[in-house]
């Protein structure tokens, strides 16, 4: 059906095609607009193009699957929080929890600047109907942090009322054990995810654990095994499985708009200390306020040092390094939106050349994974020492995506699907054919070089209906919903599983200096 644009007074079929006499026909009718008429007839004829070749297949104005979140029925439920340093102060705030400090500091920075909202987001979270009943830290003042947080059950500022108090365990086993709790959050150091999430799941208490799943092989078999004997809820800390614009990549790319995808390439860039893991050490923090043998668990002996408990992710003998900490969010990203699962084959190298402060780990890691069966390969490539952006590229015969916390697509010069209409000049390969940034009104408020990056890779907000949300929120309410109501998170203990094998695989071709392989038969790597 032929279309008419009341602008210009030109009829356009459904895939605006023109003639040459039409378009001078459309100018002549408006001669001192003439250049403008004549570049929004070629808006009009690239907007028909998108609705033939893309559009008609992925609609982008409409909203996923999991835009609306549910609400929150059911029992209330019983949170024991272990481990209060970086992670976990920032997980209870997801939770609906935070401490009366941060809530009056919030709350200033938005007096002092009215499009900061996140004071008006936190306060208008959704409630989980969850109350923290146990604690634990091994440092007393982030334990003391903690009760103080858990007993914010009203968003109050210092001077607002409060709740009961949490339970504070010095050990995690005795909160493990204690018939108060229901479930347990773990945002500790690598070397203790699985241990506690091991004896956590033998108790029958579900599990949020951040990641990595694990810190050695063996134990994520033994997690593994016990999560499935157990029968628990499991969800691994990947909150990127909420972000809006990876749903709407995994939809865009199976309906074949970028064509065949060959190669993946997905980066960390990050160049302040706070992001290449020099974390400040508390002033309060001694060995009188530390339970250093119980940091040290299963790791080798060392004697005790205030630079290893603030900034551990530094040291092999606590830390999976890039593989586990930033890597594995990249993965993910990629597992999500592809499902390929773990990958044949892995090739790493790099180095620590920057941060020469007695580390053990690289601050620069490139690896390289092939999945055979897809016919693809994902490079992983990071450094600590700049902070150049690069972000996810994903490339197929027909197209290129870029892909952080919104989608770009452009279609490829050599792209056979869109072969004719670049011949044409319908379609330039230099401007998007396909653009989505979901819900998006403001300026996302961050406040360090860190956050950026994290905020640019999805990781601490996305967009629901229009409204800004917190991802681990998000990933939070999954979790205890599947608790409540049954059902499979989507980052459970066999995606965490995928997870673990393959950054194990990258940290051993590191280690050893050769290339890794799955064997799939016998789930071994070799």
């Amino acid at each position: 059906m032929a279309e008419n644009d009341r602008g210009t007074g030109i009829n356009m079929d459904d895939e605006g095609r023109l003639s040459r006499r039409d378009i001078l026909k459309g100018l002549a009718t408006v001669p001192v607009l003439g250049a403008f008429a004549y570049a929004f007839i070629r808006k009009r004829r690239y907007d028909a193009l998108l609705r033939r070749n893309i559009l008609n297949s992925v609609d982008m104005t409409a909203t996923s699957p999991q835009s609306e979140p549910a609400p929150v029925t059911g029992r209330r439920l019983r949170l024991g929080i272990i481990g209060f340093g970086i992670r976990g102060p920032q997980i209870a705030k997801a939770a609906g929890f935070l401490h009366p400090a941060d809530v009056d500091a919030l709350r200033e920075a938005t007096v002092n600047n009215s499009s900061d909202t996140r004071y008006a987001e936190f306060i208008q979270q959704d409630d989980l109907n969850v109350e923290v009943k146990g604690v634990c830290d091994i440092f007393s003042v982030y334990a003391e942090l903690a009760k103080e947080t858990g007993a914010n059950l009203y968003k109050s500022g210092r001077d607002g009322t409060k709740g009961d108090e949490p339970a504070v365990y010095r050990n995690y086993r005795e909160l493990i054990a204690s018939p108060d709790i229901d479930a347990v959050i773990i945002s500790t150091p690598d070397h203790w995810h699985a241990p506690m999430a091991i004896e956590a799941a033998r108790a029958g208490k579900h599990v949020y654990c951040e990641k990595p799943l694990s810190w050695s092989v063996q134990e994520t078999y033994d997690l593994r095994q016990a999560i499935r004997d157990s029968g628990i809820v499991f969800q691994l800390g990947h909150q990127g499985r909420q972000t809006e614009a990876y749903l709407k990549a995994a939809e865009t790319i199976s309906k074949g708009v970028i064509g065949k995808v060959n190669l993946i390439e997905v980066t960390t860039n990050r160049n302040d200390p706070n992001g290449a893991w020099v974390y400040p050490i508390h002033q309060q923090a001694s060995p009188e306020t530390i339970d250093w043998q119980q940091f040290i668990g299963q790791a080798p002996w060392h004697d005790f040092s205030l630079e290893r408990f603030f900034r551990w992710r530094c040291w092999w003998d606590y830390s999976t390094g890039l593989s586990g900490d930033l890597l594995t969010h990249e993965y993910d990203a990629m597992n999500q939106i592809f499902g390929f699962g773990i990958p044949d084959t892995a090739v790493s190298s790099g180095g620590i050349y920057y941060f020469k402060d007695g580390r053990t780990v690289p601050d620069v890691l490139h690896t390289v994974f092939e999945f055979e069966k897809e016919e693809l390969t994902l490079l992983y490539s990071a450094t600590l020492a700049s902070s150049r952006a690069r972000g996810k590229v994903i490339m197929g015969h027909d197209g290129t995506m870029e892909l952080s916390d919104s989608l770009t697509v452009f279609a490829d010069r050599a792209s056979t699907r869109y072969a004719a209409d670049i011949k044409a000049g319908i379609i330039n390969p230099d401007l998007p054919v396909l653009s989505y940034t979901p819900g998006r009104k403001n300026i996302d408020a961050v406040t360090s070089a860190t956050e950026q990056y994290f905020a640019g890779r999805g990781l601490l907000y996305t967009y629901r209906g229009g409204r800004r949300m917190d991802t681990t929120h998000l990933h939070l309410r999954e979790w205890l919903s599947c608790i409540r109501d049954g059902g499979t998170p989507s980052c459970n203990i066999e995606q965490g599983f995928e997870e673990a094998i393959t950054a194990h695989m990258g940290t051993i071709s590191y280690h050893e200096s050769r290339k890794v392989r799955w064997d799939r038969e016998n789930e071994k790597i070799i």
